[in-house]
């Protein structure tokens, strides 16, 4: 009998959680314990607690799930915790994570230093649940709003891409901002619906996100809107890297298609003239802009050879990247 209760507690649970959204919150913690209070803490959420020991098993965390916050919590000296903070920060994708610090009794002088290097909110031995919960509210709204992340795939936006590439163009990096698109999406998401279309936008953003933080850790994903994607990455992984996009996605994208679609290899949707017209199965096309020498200074230097070599790339058959080769103009 009582096997048979907790096989209901447990069901009742897994359907509550279910119906809750979950919260991805990456933990390090040296001389003291405290998932419990941020489980309590950030409600009404399904919290969900990564454990990471150092930096690289951040990164991994990173790149299976979207974190929504980053804490660090320990006792005694702050140095490594410190040490964290800028490594934190430096990374194109964990810069925009709230980052939490927690020190029961914290000096002085490295709170003032941890708010230095980056820290979003410092929380003492005082944790009273309600302001504590406030604080992490405040700080994950923030993030959002200054992000500009995309509500279905929590990628960041297009101010937040436009800042990205500058700062690395000002550091003279020698990179290739990608910019990837889907041919005949709107026909897709016209014949399918809308809750169809959003599946491909964010199975798109998946597969990007994955290959890119796969093989290029330092790498940095974008989502403009709609299907529209930014990838920034050294410009000696371009081709690794879109190689494997390009194969994934075709090896993915038929089985969004009905049966009867997939087989005949096209859909019959009426277009923007009113008429019937047919359209073959999704691709994916990704314009190749190289910063070779310095050559750009801005984003907007890029954009006009961005969108005419877009155009160009779209008008081959098939999933295709194509990078640049002409001199800036």
């Amino acid at each position: 009998m009582e096997e048979l209760v907790d096989k209901a507690k447990t069901a009742d649970n897994q359907k509550h959680h279910s119906s809750v959204p979950n919260f991805h919150c990456a933990l390090i913690q040296r001389g003291t314990a405290i998932e419990d209070r941020i489980i309590r803490t950030i409600k009404p959420f399904n919290v969900i607690i990564h454990k990471f020991n150092s930096i690289e098993e951040l990164y991994t965390h990173s790149q299976r799930v979207i974190l929504e916050m980053i804490v660090i919590a320990g006792n005694g000296p702050a140095g490594w915790m410190l040490e964290l903070l800028p490594r934190i920060k430096r990374d194109s994708t964990l810069q925009f994570v709230p980052v939490v610090l927690f020190h029961p009794s914290p000096d002085k002088r490295d709170v003032v230093e941890a708010y230095r290097r980056g820290v979003d909110e410092v929380i003492n031995s005082f944790w009273d649940f309600d302001l504590v919960a406030a604080k992490m509210e405040m700080l994950i709204t923030r993030s959002k709003r200054d992000l500009g992340v995309n509500p279905t795939t929590k990628l960041p936006g297009p101010a937040a891409i436009e800042q990205e590439i500058n700062f690395r163009l000002k550091n003279g990096e020698y990179i290739g901002v990608c910019y990837a698109d889907l041919d005949n999406f709107k026909a897709y998401n016209d014949y399918y619906g809308y809750v169809y279309g959003d599946k491909i936008i964010l199975m798109t953003a998946h597969i990007i996100r994955t290959t890119v933080h796969d093989l290029v850790p330092t790498g940095f994903v974008g989502h403009i809107g709609g299907d529209d994607y930014i990838f920034v990455i050294p410009f000696a992984k371009v081709d690794i890297v879109c190689k494997n996009i390009v194969s994934t996605f075709d090896k993915m994208i038929p089985i969004r298609y009905q049966e009867e679609d997939r087989e005949r290899g096209y859909i019959d949707v009426t277009n923007r003239l009113g008429k019937m017209e047919r359209f073959p199965i999704m691709t994916i096309s990704i314009a190749v802009i190289p910063n070779h020498d310095k050559a750009f200074t801005h984003v907007a230097e890029m954009s006009h050879m961005m969108a005419d070599l877009k155009k160009y790339t779209k008008s081959k058959p098939g999933s295709n990247y194509m990078i640049e080769r002409r001199k800036k103009y």
